[in-house]
């Protein structure tokens, strides 16, 4: 199976402008293709990765990936279907460019043969002179033809800056100058790109000659199932910057994910094989409850984003919580694992003992309750359970100095932090 007959089993084409001429340059040559994003943010989402994924696949085939981050068109804003962006100051973009670049960096290989290449379109952009901008890149579109894109007319009657306006001019410009500078002869983008891929394949098309080779190919919008929106979860966004989304929850998302998203998913995200996910496929069909794909998805993406070792630390702390047994969590451990649960401070120093603690921390509601809890055997001090009403806390029920878990019940955890 060749590449684009990959990406067709997978799912990931939505649009090709060519699909003819794309296929038939592809078992000619190795190109350069390049995916942007603009820095309106200082991390990425899950929602990002299926365009710059799909760009890592053609790296694995031997072609040449352009990542592309937009500090210029970052200060202008991509128009939105229904208001005008708020502008942000090249020092907030700049830090934004630097974190979503750290990040990018993490998907592509950055040597070898065709190693990738990171650019910003502000070093090309920003020395260029309005007069320059009017004369060599306006007078190649029309009115009419802007006007005729759904996020301008979605805007026509509400009002859209002049701006705004200009975007998709600013990100046709890339293209050409990508495609003048690194032969680069493919742009890869979400589907509400279209427009401005369109818009560089027709400066290209004007600027440097009918025979010009170049093409745009967007990917599909990622959906789930029961038709709530991809990569969201009740906390908000799914990020990659592990400080917003720990590695154990970023892999908690994807272990979660419905029997009937997953295969979709393996194929989206992952780098598995069509025999490794046709085999998955077949688990969830048979064994769901063994939820091998889930399995399989969490553990991929957990380690294409954040490594081996915080994969490694995800799965810990999954197996911990499941089985109980956290006694052998590191505090680090417990921050990212009990990042949600009631939690309650205590000071250092002062004696306290079960029954008391169970009533302050809100964990029984009366010490009534609390002593039948704890007689009953439903309370466990860092995996171990206690059954004498008299226990008093010590140093020796505290992980590294700063936490002591208690679970009540079979699943209901609280953290008592020092």
């Amino acid at each position: 199976m060749n590449l684009l007959e990959d990406l067709q089993w997978r799912g990931i084409i939505y649009q090709q402008t060519d699909e003819e001429g794309l296929k038939d340059t592809l078992n000619k040559e190795k190109i350069s293709l390049y995916c942007g994003m603009d820095p309106t943010g200082d991390s990425m989402h899950i929602g990002h990765l299926l365009p710059f994924l799909t760009l890592r696949r053609f790296q694995n085939h031997g072609h040449r990936p352009i990542v592309l981050v937009g500090g210029a068109t970052g200060l202008i804003g991509d128009p939105k279907m229904t208001e005008e962006r708020t502008l942000q100051t090249i020092e907030a973009v700049q830090h934004n460019v630097d974190r979503l670049s750290k990040q990018l960096k993490t998907i592509f290989d950055f040597e070898g043969e065709n190693r990738a290449i990171m650019v910003n379109n502000y070093d090309w952009t920003a020395p260029m002179n309005i007069i320059t901008f009017l004369r060599d890149y306006g007078k190649y579109v029309g009115i009419n033809y802007m006007l005729a894109k759904d996020t301008i007319a979605s805007r026509l009657e509400t009002g859209i800056s002049f701006t705004e306006f200009t975007y998709t001019i600013l990100q046709g410009m890339d293209f050409k100058h990508l495609y003048e500078n690194h032969n680069c002869k493919l742009q890869i983008g979400g589907s509400d790109q279209w427009g401005n891929i369109t818009t560089g394949l027709e400066l290209i098309r004007k600027m440097t000659g009918e025979g010009a080779k170049a093409y745009g190919l967007t990917i599909p919008l990622v959906t789930k199932a029961d038709g709530t929106k991809f990569g969201k979860t009740e906390g908000g966004a799914v990020w990659l910057d592990p400080e917003k989304t720990s590695p154990y929850e970023f892999y908690q998302f994807w272990i979660n994910t419905a029997d009937a998203d997953v295969v979709k998913y393996l194929k989206y995200f992952t780098f598995l094989s069509k025999e490794e996910i046709e085999a998955l496929e077949q688990s969830v069909q048979e064994e769901a409850h063994l939820r091998k794909a889930q399995k399989a998805l969490a553990e991929e993406m957990t380690r294409l984003i954040h490594g081996e070792a915080a994969l490694n630390q995800a799965i810990k702390i999954s197996e911990a919580l499941f089985s109980g047994e956290v006694s052998n969590l590191t505090g680090a451990e417990i921050k990212q694992g009990f990042k949600d649960v009631p939690s309650y401070e205590h000071t250092t120093g002062e004696e306290i003992s079960l029954v008391d603690l169970l009533v302050v921390a809100k964990i029984s509601p009366s010490k009534r309750q609390a002593r039948e809890d704890v007689s009953n055997g439903a309370v466990s001090i860092n995996g171990e359970r206690v059954t004498s009403t008299d226990y008093v806390l010590s140093e020796k029920d505290r992980i590294e100095n700063e936490f002591t878990i208690i679970r009540r019940g079979k699943k209901k955890y609280y953290l008592i932090k020092y």
